[in-house]
């Protein structure tokens, strides 16, 4: 059960509530992890500004985000973030099976997302390090050094939000994720 109660625009906080309608006119309706975050506006504020800076500054095409979220999700083992993922993935091109394939660490379908997601791994298990070879192994699979920089953002919105849902104890209100094998 949620530590936190969810919002509606209706209810939230005042300054929460343009916020939280932009999310759901977006959405078609609104989250539980974005109607719990209503209740301190600078949650939803701080998520906000980070995906306001990727949508204007960020070159990944959503199936690379999608792919990015699944691979945080997973590592963070946050069920939450794998099952509304596994659906935005699905409609940004990624199949169930590739999305089951890339939460389980094996995303031997498309060799340049695989270095790619197995920096954003790294990243989140080891609290940010990241080895030599996996750095050379993205460069040489065609991700550039740019690209591996903006990497670092779609991370830690990720993160923001595995780890708000574990501490909110956020209820599932999209069908939960496929079970690994």
């Amino acid at each position: 059960m949620a530590r936190i109660p969810v919002h509606s625009v209706a209810d939230a906080p005042a300054a929460a509530k343009d916020l939280l309608a932009g999310l759901q006119a977006k959405l078609g309706k609104v989250m539980n992890i974005h109607g719990e975050m209503a209740h301190s506006p600078v949650v939803l504020a701080a998520y906000a500004g980070l995906q306001a800076a990727i949508a204007e500054h960020g070159t990944f095409d959503a199936r690379t985000r999608e792919a990015i979220a699944l691979a945080v999700g997973a590592v963070d083992n946050c069920g939450y973030c794998q099952a509304a993922h596994t659906l935005s993935g699905t409609a940004a091109g990624l199949t169930v099976d590739q999305t089951v394939a890339i939460r389980a660490g094996r995303a031997d379908f498309d060799a340049k997302l695989a270095a790619l997601l197995a920096l954003a791994r790294q990243i989140t298990r080891d609290i940010g390090e990241v080895d030599e070879q996996s750095w050379q192994d993205a460069l040489a699979a065609g991700w550039s050094s740019e690209e591996l920089t903006e990497l670092f953002v779609h991370v830690a919105v990720n993160l923001y939000t595995n780890y708000f849902n574990h501490y909110a104890q956020t209820d599932l209100d999209v069908p939960a994720a496929p079970a690994l094998s």
